[in-house]
């Protein structure tokens, strides 16, 4: 399962969303759903340009936790 990080990024740079969405380019609609993790699929473009204006790597705000572990042991 992918994890949205990027309302702790956004509150850690000080930026609004409708600040962020201004200098991304997107809408607050959207922005709000990848916010929350309400998407399916982000653009590279809109990753790089959220990385570009918070001055952050993608990893920083898309985190990466497994459903279930692989090989657990009893």
């Amino acid at each position: 399962m992918i994890i949205s990080r990027l309302d702790r990024m956004m509150a850690d740079r000080k930026i609004s969303l409708n600040e962020l969405s201004q200098q991304v380019g997107i809408t607050n609609v959207n922005l709000s759903k990848l916010k929350n993790g309400h998407v399916h699929a982000v653009r590279f473009s809109t990753l790089d340009a959220i990385c570009r204006v918070l001055d952050c790597q993608p990893g920083d705000i898309l985190e990466y936790i497994p459903d279930s572990p692989i090989n657990e042991e009893k």
